[in-house]
């Protein structure tokens, strides 16, 4: 049995055990390491928010600003009024600048593959929107002392709130030479804005944001900029030789060709009628009016008829007058219309040839409202149910128009029956153009803005057209591209040319919808071309008939045809104009849908992106395009010359 001395005892003399140390927790970074980097991030962030954020937040407030003023710009030159324009540009170069210092301080950011592309389209943005806004100011200063004439608000006005179309003619002309160095500093802004603005790529920008357009309304802004440079630059030349095409010094007389636009022929529409006007001092006077054919009659000609005549008016054996604008080009046309007019016994000399369709006359009397010509009626420009086209088209194609045959007695050889205004159809011209003038130039000033910009519109969409025997104010009309010219280009082209071959007045009627498909290959671009021609309008045997339709496509030189379908015709390929052409030939009936496709390769390798000028046929109205290259789409209508760029 165990004894209690047996069991193991305790030695309290023995030094006690120690409890293992608790060590402290190891921590990343010491306090010597921490404090220094806990104060680099917040240097950091302060760096971003004073370098970044801030300037991003600047930025977006001074661009609301800056859209704001903008808006305000637009509204105020939408209004007409000039007071309001330059406080409203004032205001819009104040918001420019902010926004310039704002972008300034994200300069780093250039250094930034990608984003640095972005700060720099918003610096070429503010460089070239100064530019742009300087070029205004001096806009509204060179056409403050003719807002009376113009009929703007908030500029000089006449002394006694009216001027004469006389006052109104005599300081222009006393005026224009004053104008030339402002348009010198004009054109040397607009080519900053120009170059700044058309260096942004669009294609960096998406096509929407949030549900609103992006890509597309950079594209508009950039054109917009390109097109007002082009005009300022351009029109220098011009207004330069103004003072020579108004008769400031020496008395002009003109050959005015009235061409009919709803009968299409390649320069505007058939030459239906002919006046002869002096100009001097900017005065108009006409010296006669007659139709065409009375002109023609003085010429007659012998000169075999040119083959397209041959085969799509078999019945007419010689090339009159009235026929010989079938070059697209205005100037080939006239070149030939002249030499052969020169022949003609006692022709009265003339500096030049205007054409003239009827897109003015329509677009006057929507201003100035219904006119009066003593001895012939009323005209206007509302719609004539008859027609359903204005009633100064009706009026005139009903004055104009010769139904029936002459009927003569076989006994005594006189006339039994003639049609009314058989020897005269186109005697109206000479009062309609007296009244018409003299009208437009006594409307109340709140009438003239109108006026004008029907004149410009007249000139700018190839409806009134120059071509003068000086070879230097020929030159001045070429570069406003009021000359009808077909132009040379480095890229892709295209100019659809209709000629009305005896297919009545169903040009009134024909809607024409074009769609372009481009796909680029290293060779080149295989393009496809397809024209919709309609008709919605029922035949009446007067106005409306089958529509004979010599059709022309016009692309670069040594392009080649694949393939067509649509034409009556065989299409035929010819060279013209430094173009390479397509020519072929259809009927259209009223009522009727028809459609032509061409596909052809160009020889163009464009290594960026695609270019193509489209060219607008004088005389058309209203022609929709559609332009698609690659994934990207552009529609529009023609109402001028365009080039797109992709």
């Amino acid at each position: 049995m165990a004894k209690i001395e047996d069991m193991p005892k305790i030695d309290f003399s023995a030094p006690l055990p120690q409890p293992a140390p608790v060590l402290p927790s190891r921590r990343f970074f010491s306090k010597k390491i921490a404090l220094p980097v806990l104060g680099a991030v917040g240097l950091l962030a302060l760096l971003l928010i004073f370098f970044l954020v801030l300037p991003v937040l600047s930025i977006r407030v001074s661009a609301q600003k800056l859209a704001s003023s903008a808006r305000e710009l637009e509204t105020a030159a939408s209004s007409q009024n000039l007071t309001q324009a330059q406080n409203a540009l004032n205001k819009t170069k104040k918001d420019l600048n902010t926004l310039d210092g704002d972008i300034n301080r994200l300069v780093w950011v250039k250094l930034i593959p990608g984003l640095g592309n972005y700060w720099a389209d918003a610096k070429h943005l503010t460089v070239g929107g100064k530019a742009g806004l300087e070029a205004g100011d001096t806009v509204i200063q060179a056409i403050e002392p003719y807002s009376d004439i113009l009929g703007l608000n908030g500029g000089k006005q006449a002394e006694d709130g009216t001027k004469t179309a006389e006052d109104r003619i005599n300081f222009i002309v006393g005026t224009i030479d004053g104008l030339i160095p402002q348009m010198d500093t004009i054109s040397q802004k607009t080519t900053v804005a120009s170059s700044e603005i058309s260096k942004i790529d669009p294609n960096r920008y998406p096509e929407y944001f949030q549900g609103k357009p992006v890509r597309a309304t950079v594209k508009k802004a950039i054109e917009a900029v390109q097109k007002a440079h082009e005009v300022l630059s351009d029109g220098k030349p011009f207004l330069e030789q103004l003072p020579y095409i108004l008769g400031t010094k020496n008395e002009r007389t003109y050959l005015i060709l009235w061409q009919n636009d709803k009968e299409l022929r390649p320069t505007g529409g058939f030459i239906t009628a002919y006046s002869i006007v002096k100009v001097n001092k900017g005065k108009f006077e006409p010296v006669v009016s007659d139709d065409i054919y009375q002109l023609d009659k003085k010429f007659n000609s012998k000169i075999p008829a040119p083959e397209p005549i041959k085969k799509y008016l078999p019945l007419v054996p010689y090339w009159n007058l009235r026929d010989m604008n079938l070059s697209p080009d205005f100037k080939t046309s006239m070149d030939t219309f002249y030499q052969n007019y020169s022949t003609i016994k006692n022709a009265t000399p003339i500096d030049g040839i205007i054409s003239v369709d009827t897109y003015p006359l329509v677009g006057l009397l929507k201003v100035m409202g219904q006119l009066g010509v003593s001895g012939f009626g009323n005209y206007s420009a509302d719609n004539d149910s008859r027609c359903n086209c204005p009633n100064v088209i009706y009026q005139l194609e009903s004055y104009a128009d010769v139904a029936g045959p002459i009927v003569w007695d076989d006994i005594s050889g006189k006339i039994v029956y003639k049609p009314p205004h058989a020897d005269n159809r186109k005697a109206f011209l000479g009062p309609l153009m007296n009244t018409l003038v003299a009208n437009a130039m006594g409307q109340p000033k709140d009438k003239l803005s109108g006026l004008f910009q029907v004149g410009w519109d007249s000139l700018t969409q190839k409806h009134v057209l120059f071509y003068m025997r000086d070879p230097q104010v020929q030159k001045a009309v070429e570069s406003f591209n009021v000359a009808g010219r077909i132009q040379d280009t480095t890229g892709d082209f295209l100019a659809i040319n209709d000629t009305n071959f005896a297919g009545a007045k169903s040009n009134l009627y024909v809607q024409e919808n074009v769609t372009l498909n481009v796909e680029q290959s290293k060779t080149g671009s295989t393009n496809s071309l397809t024209i919709k021609y309609s008709n919605p309008q029922k035949y009446d045997g007067w106005l409306n008939g089958p529509y004979r339709d010599w059709i022309r496509v016009y692309v670069p030189a040594g392009s080649a045809l694949v393939d067509s379908t649509g034409s009556d015709v065989p299409v035929t390929t010819s060279q013209d104009l430094g173009k390479t052409v397509f020519e072929g030939f259809f009927t259209l009936r009223p009522m009727g849908v028809t459609e032509l496709h061409f596909k052809y390769k160009t020889p163009f390798v464009q290594k960026k992106g695609y270019k193509v000028l489209i060219q607008k046929q004088p005389g058309t109205e209203g022609h929709q395009y559609e332009v698609k290259f690659g994934k990207q789409k552009e529609s529009f209508t023609l109402s001028s010359d365009k080039e797109l760029s992709f």
